[in-house]
């Protein structure tokens, strides 16, 4: 579904990716692994065409993007839930949700029942304004809002931080679902080594800016996540 290859990227004069190359297939969840500060956001944001990269290319489909903006990632198909959410705050949870419609034809705009049905909190909260959800609340109706776009490659950017036990339950238990329909690859950076091992199929270490392995949850023990959360 996804492919990237020789991804360089660049804050200026100083280079953040190195050669970053991983693959992340449908119907799985990737995740990525490695300490605060070692690329793994800058990574997402090249992806989701947030910051342009300095080099190589990223693949959807078979198909060779050029995501020189958000709205050219998102109508490709590729969906980003940042960290801190970045919801509207003034903003109904409906009207939150509809901003997703900015890259669908007019009949698709409409917010679908699976949103709901994934998190149901969302339908209960319809008319509140988005800067009044808590916090767990507001991660969901990010993860909602990406999913408004119909993605084909949903990137999610540490889901859990700062989030109660409860809704971190159900975010992974909305994952598990959305991975089980097939028809989504999903990227996962993380920092909860419970959740991140619970929920990868694919783990893929980055150190420095650079990709160290990538590696099968078959041959990859939670021990392991954690010694490599510490690179």
């Amino acid at each position: 579904m996804l492919d990237v290859q020789n991804l360089d990227l660049h804050y200026g004069q100083s280079q953040i990716l190195f050669d970053v190359s991983f693959d992340a297939p449908r119907g799985e969840i990737t995740t990525l692994i490695g300490n605060n500060g070692v690329g793994k956001t800058s990574l997402l944001k090249a992806i989701a065409g947030r910051h342009p990269a300095s080099g190589g290319t990223v693949t959807l489909n078979g198909t060779a993007m050029t995501l020189t903006s958000p709205f050219k990632a998102a109508h490709a198909g590729i969906a980003y839930v940042p960290q801190g959410r970045e919801v509207f705050p003034m903003m109904s949870v409906a009207e939150n949700l509809e901003t997703g419609f900015a890259c669908l034809p007019k009949s698709d705009h409409h917010i679908p029942d699976m949103v709901f049905e994934l998190f149901p909190v969302l339908r209960e909260m319809i008319a509140r304004r988005g800067g009044d959800l808590s916090g767990g609340q507001q991660q969901q109706l990010a993860i909602a809002r990406a999913l408004i776009t119909k993605p084909s490659v949903l990137l999610l950017d540490e889901p859990t931080e700062g989030i109660q036990p409860n809704v971190i339950q159900q975010i992974g238990d909305a994952l598990r679902q959305l991975r089980s329909g097939g028809e989504m690859a999903i990227v996962l950076v993380e920092q909860n080594a419970d959740f991140a091992y619970a929920l990868g199929d694919n783990f893929v270490v980055v150190e420095g800016g650079r990709i160290k392995r990538r590696v099968e949850k078959a041959a990859y023990s939670k021990d392991m996540l954690v010694a490599d959360l510490a690179l």
